[in-house]
């Protein structure tokens, strides 16, 4: 998938579905009520939101994603950023804290699990798309 590069300054995260759970990392240092999220981070000159969410996910859990399609753009409620969502299957390896600086902790979670870890809500598309791709 290759589409236009980002203008900056935004964030690409990646929404990486196996098994019935989504990948989610536990940044080191929260920003307000945001801890646990999706892999993500910025985008660097010239590359897509898709090919972000990729290297991003990589570098924070150590597993190798393709990007399937694109799931929506908003400013994060909390953090107040540009934010692209893209919905990537799982490609080879096992998530792992790979950038330790960044992460605490990596975490598959269930549909109903969500909550717990992320407790304001998930921005509308990305929900709708677990909905669809985590049921039992």
């Amino acid at each position: 998938m290759n589409s236009t590069a980002a203008p900056a300054p935004w964030v690409a995260g990646a929404v990486v579905v196996h098994e019935g759970r989504v990948l989610l990392v536990r940044r080191r240092v929260a920003e307000g009520q945001l801890s646990w999220q999706f892999p993500a981070g910025k985008v660097e000159p010239g590359e897509s939101f898709e090919e972000a969410a990729v290297r991003e996910t990589k570098e924070e859990a150590g597993v190798d994603v393709l990007a399937v399609v694109p799931l929506g753009e908003r400013v994060h409620p909390i953090t107040g950023r540009w934010v692209s969502y893209t919905a990537c299957e799982l490609a080879g390896g096992t998530a792992h804290v790979a950038d330790v600086d960044e992460i605490a902790e990596v975490a598959w979670v269930t549909l109903s699990e969500i909550p717990r870890y992320i407790p304001y809500g998930l921005f509308e598309p990305v929900q709708r798309h677990l909905d669809v791709v985590l049921q039992p």
